[in-house]
């Protein structure tokens, strides 16, 4: 018995201490990743610390080490799955392409990204009603949605400024209507998965789109 209690010890000393070797920048990334599957498979209700830190075979005080809180961890969670998203959609050189031309290039952009990894977008959708429902995480919900906001002017800058055209409204609110078509089309495809629905509303917002600018 009391090799049996030896060799049970020696093994979690092992572990943590092969734990204390993980940069604390790579032990962030891993639970944000467990966290990620998490929240997307089974909800927001059980993305406990316990069962983030199990998907990410880690322990408590591996978390502690890393974050000071679950709600640190999910603020980092939206930053990460943002920041892919803006890898995804911002605009490639397109030179000699008309605008309305490069907004379906970009939303198709967009799609694939969806299509190639859509536990991303259905963890956001769900981080989103979760602070809808929690008035002291709603700031999340607005915080999520300005860097949405950001994100989408960014990118039709970026293309007016390639396609030689001007948007006829602010950018930011052609970004919001952007953020609309794009919201529609990924509930839309999560739901039923159909690729040809997904890609039509792509060709209708980009021309939808594409008449909220003119010629410069």
């Amino acid at each position: 018995m009391r090799l049996g209690r030896s060799s049970h010890f020696s093994r979690r000393w092992c572990r943590r201490s092969r734990m204390a070797r993980i940069p604390a920048s790579e032990r962030r990334a891993a639970l944000v990743q467990a966290a990620l599957r998490v929240v997307s498979q089974r909800g927001i209700a059980h993305a406990t610390t316990r069962a983030i830190v199990a998907e990410a075979g880690m322990s408590l005080a591996s978390f502690h080490y890393a974050f000071d809180s679950r709600d640190e961890l999910i603020d980092e969670l939206i930053t990460t799955v943002v920041a892919r998203e803006q890898e995804a959609v911002l605009p490639d050189d397109l030179q000699g392409h008309d605008i309305r031309d490069m907004l379906e290039a970009g939303l198709l952009r967009y799609f694939d990204h969806l299509r190639a990894d859509p536990e991303h977008e259905q963890a956001m959708l769900e981080l989103t009603q979760y602070a809808l429902r929690s008035p002291d995480r709603h700031p999340l919900a607005v915080a999520q949605y300005a860097r949405y906001t950001e994100l989408g002017a960014r990118s039709l800058a970026a293309a007016a400024e390639l396609a030689g055209v001007v948007w006829t409204t602010p950018v930011e609110q052609v970004a919001r209507v952007l953020i609309a078509f794009t919201d529609g089309l990924t509930l839309t495809w999560l739901v039923t998965r159909d690729d040809d629905v997904a890609r039509a509303v792509a060709h209708a917002a980009a021309d939808a789109l594409s008449r909220m600018a003119e010629p410069r």
